[in-house]
């Protein structure tokens, strides 16, 4: 192996000759050895590479790939899968590999574009399908070509990806879908970005259980409140994650309609959460506590979670929904959301607490 480890870029001029081991390893270096050695140089010299010897290179590692431990390809993808830097026609190699190769590298390898993803969809198998929509902050064309896929197990993994942008057009397609696939109705349901008039549609359906959490979380506002909501949204959308003290009055003015109307409920609070208008969010968050809005960021935003469970605890939200919340609202303000088993833990005893007694708590601390 040393012989082989040890060539430099100037060593590999005659790349043929290279190929010629791969088809029959001289004694004392394996096939293994060879495919470690040909990727370690392509990663690093592929820059440098003429498009014959880049094509010879990738025809190698093709070559030796059924001869080659999967735990040695996998360890490789393993170390490509931050790297800026390798060629991105390697990267490519290994993800049309077996899924074990190929899963940490689209999960996880920023090299993927749009197009690469796109491509896998539409001609990889379901386990690469299924990989690609867990992968952080897929985009609505990547979301919309998998809400197309038939397979159950594709369309759960998507919707379980808090991260991945879905537009209406593609929630429509997910709920009609829902009909048929009963296992993605309560995923589904329970993402905060569903619109409401979906949610509602989708009662025609869905289990009693689910119907009430609809009805509970997913009222859908009056004309008047959606206009309210355009209005905040339109003066909040470009402004930054900072404390506003005072709120702006339209955003002010939209949580006090909401209120009068009944419509102010957990699942409002979701949307704005999700939609980035944290302040929105804070507001409408303290107006449903019945607490002053400076008092509500004291107490919500300080460091742990346990503040933060019975808060939502007491708004009425989901214990399922409780990490999504301290998440999203934790990366708006300060970048950081660490949830700790012992956090989880300590949620689980508050979310079994009457909303009234996580109340009386709230106000205690704050």
């Amino acid at each position: 192996m040393g012989h082989i480890v040890g060539l430099t870029a100037h060593d590999m001029s005659d790349m043929s000759r290279l190929a010629q081991l791969a088809i029959n390893p001289q004694s004392g270096a394996s096939r293994e050895e060879i495919y470690l050695a040909v990727a370690s140089l392509y990663r690093i010299q592929g820059a440098g590479l003429n498009s014959r010897e880049r094509e010879l290179m990738r025809d190698i590692l093709r070559r030796l790939t059924r001869d080659v431990e999967m735990a040695i390809r996998v360890a490789l993808a393993q170390r490509l899968t931050e790297d800026t830097t390798a060629p991105h026609d390697l990267i490519l190699l290994l993800v049309d590999d077996s899924i074990e190769v190929a899963r940490p590298l689209i999960l996880h390898s920023p090299l993927l574009t749009e197009a690469d993803v796109l491509k896998l969809i539409a001609e990889a198998g379901v386990a690469h399908q299924e990989a690609v929509a867990g992968r952080p902050h897929i985009g609505e064309p990547v979301t919309a070509a998998l809400a197309n896929c038939e397979h159950e197990s594709v369309l759960l993994a998507l919707v379980r990806n808090v991260t991945a942008k879905i537009s209406e057009t593609t929630y429509n397609v997910l709920v009609e879908k829902s009909r048929a696939i009963t296992g993605l109705a309560e995923p589904l349901v329970r993402r905060p970005d569903l619109p409401p008039q979906l949610a509602t549609k989708m009662c025609d359906w869905v289990s009693d259980a689910l119907k009430s959490y609809i009805k509970t979380n997913y009222a859908i506002a009056p004309r008047t409140v959606d206009a309210a909501m355009a209005d905040a949204t339109a003066v909040l959308k470009n402004e930054p994650a900072t404390h506003k003290n005072p709120p702006p009055d339209s955003a002010q003015k939209l949580i006090e309609k909401l209120a009068a109307s009944g419509q102010l409920k957990a699942g409002f609070l979701m949307r704005v959460l999700s939609q980035g208008q944290i302040d929105l969010f804070d507001l409408a968050f303290a107006r449903l506590l019945t607490v002053e809005l400076e008092t509500f960021r004291s107490f919500f935003y300080r460091d742990g979670s346990r503040l933060v469970a019975l808060a939502c605890r007491a708004a009425g939200i989901d214990k399922s929904v409780f990490p999504t919340v301290f998440n999203l609202s934790r990366q708006a303000r300060t970048g950081q959301a660490v949830l700790s088993p012992a956090d989880l833990a300590e949620a689980d005893a508050i979310f079994a607490m009457p909303r009234p007694t996580a109340l009386e708590q709230i106000r205690a601390e704050a």
